[in-house]
């Protein structure tokens, strides 16, 4: 292993950054060249498929057989002239990442002819295997049917020479198997709430689109060196690794020049994602060595899903080229800062105003003070569901590892928006006097523009922060799919704005209010009601967790705790009143998730197992020999005064096997441990004595590993050391 160790860093040390190919038109012009957009789609059919296909884009109207096959021939045709020779349902199934399955358009007619056929059956749906994908006991193994269903909205693309269609996945029975069938229902949601409370308004608002603009932070790794890492291939990240002498504490690498190599790989990733309609506009250094951010322009919730998830996977096919490792886990190293994937949020409507940020008059602040107020009151009643969206074994590092918001759930708002709901909160109950409604239009809503001119800081360690006009979701972990996040964040949203337009009609109606009494009247209640989710200080003290207990939020450090809550009768009547999910698609992937995690620690504690016992424990053993013949040697030379000469040597063989048996001690229990686990037939139990019987040997084995990589001779060592991952350009 240290001869493969070697070998990875002198064939890393020879590279150099890969040209990459110049194209000269803007990148305005290569905008969506490989998508079949609406107006490609004006190009390649008939006026009457084009308008069917505009209307279920915008309005989710549904297409006919005739014409989606006169859609389906305009798109063979554009796909073929993008040099496209196969199709495939691109699909988001529970396990999180992208799947596909590849059909030629080659058909054989026979007497030796064949023909390219793709018609609207082949466009509408596909058949790949169900059973084969998470479903969480939905179905039998047996039962192996399951459909792919075109999504209109999403727009198809050319990857190489596959036409990718994005769809939804559902069983034979119809539950849905993916992560976007619930998404498309929570934007359903929130469009009819949303709607019907910006109404109050604006009567000509029609429709309200949720937008979504996320940040994807990445390591990228010379690929040579993770792959003489046997944690890296197999599990994403580093299960052992001393920490170097500088790390980032001199803060020299965040927004720093980009290295020549990373600068290629990023100039290609752009090229590849203009041309796939991946609005990315921002790119820079992150904090950590070697770690990196790119950002896109905000897009319809929907569509911004569907580009981070392709994103990650023309990453991972760029990085080839350029002999990187994209490491997306939120925590591949310790002692450094992990990743996130930042999901700024807002609500649209389609009259083009952003509801999360205030106007030039009074009632288009008290619109936004609306659906501000009311995002905080849903992130109050829905916290420990928030909080369960973003549960994972690889998020577990991160939350609250002074780098990242803290498992608690809170909303930071900023002192001058503070300010103006304390103001709001003292509204008296009732009617207001012309006197105080004129006073509160003019010195507290009127003045909120001005307000938020100034409240640009921010707060890092808040999970859920308002960021000027928008809602920063920070706690999402960087490997995860935002549609998860933003179903639950849509959904509870969409339940909040119904609770608040029905209490607002029944003021109006039983009390004869007017409609802005009664909408300040309401506003009022929700700020007292929510403020112990409000919180402006430091999310990392122990003050906090401490307030914050005393408070009743809850603190699940761990994903099994933390998934308890999807599960909860109040958040599955949540999820079913709303029609996102039934309740047996809701415990359906509760199952999966446990599962997902038991299994990610338990690949993590096999990997652990065989590089300490495998690796590391010969390693310290051969080492010890060499020292072992040295004191020998001296003793030969000295007799007995060789003791005093070789003191260090052997207070280095005596820690060597102390740590040696600490290894192997620990490595034994954390087996037996997981034997135990693996007998146990109940998922939340499983899950839970993986979480606090076998995971807490990980540090145990890892301190001893990591103190002997720093004892035995380097060139002895057979581990990629952090200093090399994480320094070498």
């Amino acid at each position: 292993m240290a001869i493969i160790r070697f070998n990875a860093l002198n064939e890393t040390l020879k590279r150099k950054p890969v040209e990459v190919q110049e194209i000269s038109a803007k990148r305005s012009d290569l905008y969506e060249n490989k998508v079949f957009s609406l107006d490609t789609c004006r190009q390649y059919m008939p006026k009457e498929a084009y308008k069917a296909i505009k209307n279920a884009t915008k309005h989710g109207d549904k297409i006919d057989r005739k014409v989606a096959d006169q859609i389906a021939s305009g798109m063979k045709s554009w796909a073929h002239e993008k040099g496209a020779t196969h199709y495939t349902h691109w699909f988001q199934p529970l396990t999180g990442i992208t799947a596909e399955k590849h059909d030629a358009f080659f058909e054989p007619i026979g007497e030796g002819q064949a023909m390219e056929r793709f018609d609207g059956s082949q466009l509408v749906q596909q058949e790949p295997d169900a059973s084969s994908f998470p479903n969480g006991g939905l179905r039998n193994t047996f039962e192996a049917r399951g459909y792919t269903a075109w999504d209109p909205t999403s727009p198809a693309f050319v990857m190489g020479t596959t036409l990718c269609i994005p769809t939804i996945f559902v069983s034979y029975t119809g539950e849905a198997l993916d992560n976007k069938t619930p998404l498309l229902r929570a934007l359903q949601s929130i469009d009819a709430s949303a709607t019907a409370v910006a109404k109050y308004f604006d009567k000509n608002v029609s429709k309200v689109i949720t937008t979504l603009g996320w940040e994807q932070e990445f390591f990228l790794i010379d690929s040579a060196l993770a792959d003489s890492r046997p944690d890296l291939m197999m599990t994403g990240r580093t299960l052992l690794g001393h920490s170097p002498a500088k790390g980032q504490q001199l803060d020299d690498h965040y927004f720093g020049s980009i290295p020549l190599r990373a600068m290629g790989f990023l100039r290609e990733l752009e090229l590849e994602c203009i041309q796939l309609g991946i609005p990315v506009k921002t790119r820079h250094n992150e904090v950590a060595p070697n770690q990196f951010e790119i950002a896109p322009l905000f897009e319809e919730a929907n569509l911004a899903v569907d580009h981070n998830s392709l994103l990650m996977d023309v990453m991972e096919k760029v990085a080839q080229n350029h002999n990187f490792r994209v490491l997306f886990h939120e925590k591949p190293f310790a002692g450094i800062n992990g990743s996130g994937k930042h999901n700024n949020w807002s609500l649209a409507t389609d009259t083009g105003i952003n509801l999360l940020a205030p106007g030039k008059t009074p009632m288009s602040n008290l619109q936004f003070l609306t659906f501000f107020i009311n995002t905080i009151m849903a992130v109050d009643a829905y916290a420990d569901l928030l909080r369960a969206s973003i549960a994972s074994a690889s998020n577990d590092h991160r939350l609250g590892a002074n780098e990242a918001p803290p498992a608690i759930i809170s909303v930071f708002i900023g002192e001058q928006l503070t300010n103006v709901l304390d103001n709001l909160e003292k509204v008296s109950k009732g009617k207001l006097t012309p006197e105080e409604k004129t006073d509160l239009k003019l010195n507290v809503v009127g003045k909120i523009p001005d307000v938020l001119l100034d409240n640009t800081d921010r707060n890092r360690t808040s999970p859920f922060a308002f960021t000027g006009n928008k809602f920063e979701f920070r706690a999402v972990g960087s490997i995860a799919n935002c549609a998860v996040p933003m179903t639950v964040l849509n959904t509870m949203v969409s339940e909040q704005l119904r609770k608040f337009k029905i209490e607002v009609d029944a003021l109006i109606a039983d009390k004869k209010m007017k409609k802005d009494d009664a909408i300040f009247n309401v506003l009022r209640e929700y700020i007292k009601q929510s403020k112990n989710i409000r919180f402006e200080g430091d999310g990392y003290s122990d003050n906090w967790v401490k307030e914050a207990k005393k408070r009743g939020l809850s603190n699940f450090k761990t994903t099994p705790e933390a998934l308890k809550a999807k599960v909860s009768k109040e958040n599955i009547k949540l999820l079913v009143d709303h029609g996102i999910l039934t309740k047996e698609e809701v415990h359906a992937r509760y199952e999966i998730e446990l599962e997902e995690y038991m299994m990610k620690i338990q690949i993590e504690g096999r990997v652990l197992g065989d590089i300490a016992t495998n690796h590391v424990i010969p390693t310290a053993i051969r080492y010890q020999n060499t020292l072992i013949e040295n004191v020998s040697g001296l003793k030969d030379i000295f007799g007995t005064g060789f003791k005093k000469l070789a003191k260090e040597q052997m207070d280095i063989i005596t820690d060597i096997s102390e740590r040696i048996n600490a290894i192997k001690t620990n490595v034994d229990a954390m087996i037996n441990e997981r034997k135990k686990a693996n007998k146990m037939t109940d998922e939340a139990k499983k899950a839970k004595a993986y979480c606090e019987k076998v995971k807490p040997y990980f540090d145990e084995i890892r301190l001893h590993c990591d103190k002997l990589e720093m004892t035995v001779d380097d060139e002895l060592w057979p581990l990629t050391k952090y200093r090399e991952l994480l320094f070498t350009k």
